[in-house]
């Protein structure tokens, strides 16, 4: 595989990370370059990592894979976006920051980064029949997803700016957007 077709690859795997980027910008009072990066870590490290488990588990597994991946990102994406929707109505609407959603949590960034990579583990799957040197595709695609994300983030944050005395619906907009794309990804499946 040519460099131009992996990075095509990767520019099409990173759109839902790229998506969820830009919702974690919205919520963010502050674009701070620290969570910027670690959330982009986050989506380009687990979009990296992906292809590869997907390559390597395809030679036994394959069919439970291509079976379950929807539903997985669906659950994962679903049950994310409705905890940031139960916390921003939980909020104290003198303070909205105080109870805000974290988007550089660890445990919702790991959420997220394996529901948005459900899409890579499965390419990795299918990379194992065009006989494909696994670890440079997978390197190109974690740094265009690294890249996009870290657009996202900024992105996310500009309208986030505008929007700031709405947190709550900023946030709500950003659980309503985590939950469109995982019925997204699970109706345009196989």
């Amino acid at each position: 595989m040519d460099i131009l077709t992996a990075a095509s690859l990767g520019l099409g795997l990173s759109a839902d990370a790229f998506a969820v980027s830009v919702s974690s910008g919205l919520s963010m009072k502050y674009a701070r370059w620290h969570k910027a990066i670690k959330i982009a870590l986050f989506f380009g490290g687990f979009q990296m990592l992906m292809p590869i488990l997907g390559w390597g588990l395809s030679l036994t597994w394959r069919s439970t894979i291509e079976a379950y991946d929807q539903w997985i990102a669906f659950l994962l994406l679903v049950a994310i976006g409705a905890k940031t929707i139960r916390e921003a109505l939980g909020n104290d609407d003198d303070n909205p920051s105080e109870q805000a959603c974290n988007p550089a949590d660890t445990r919702m960034l790991t959420g997220l980064a394996i529901a948005t990579s459900i899409d890579a583990l499965a390419a990795g799957v299918g990379l194992t029949v065009v006989n494909t040197p696994i670890l440079q595709v997978a390197g190109v695609i974690g740094l265009i997803t690294f890249a996009v994300c870290l657009a996202g983030v900024f992105l996310g944050k500009s309208f986030g700016c505008r929007l700031y005395s709405h947190v709550g619906k900023v946030e709500i907009v950003g659980g309503v957007i985590l939950i469109l794309l995982g019925f997204k990804m699970l109706l345009t499946a196989g």
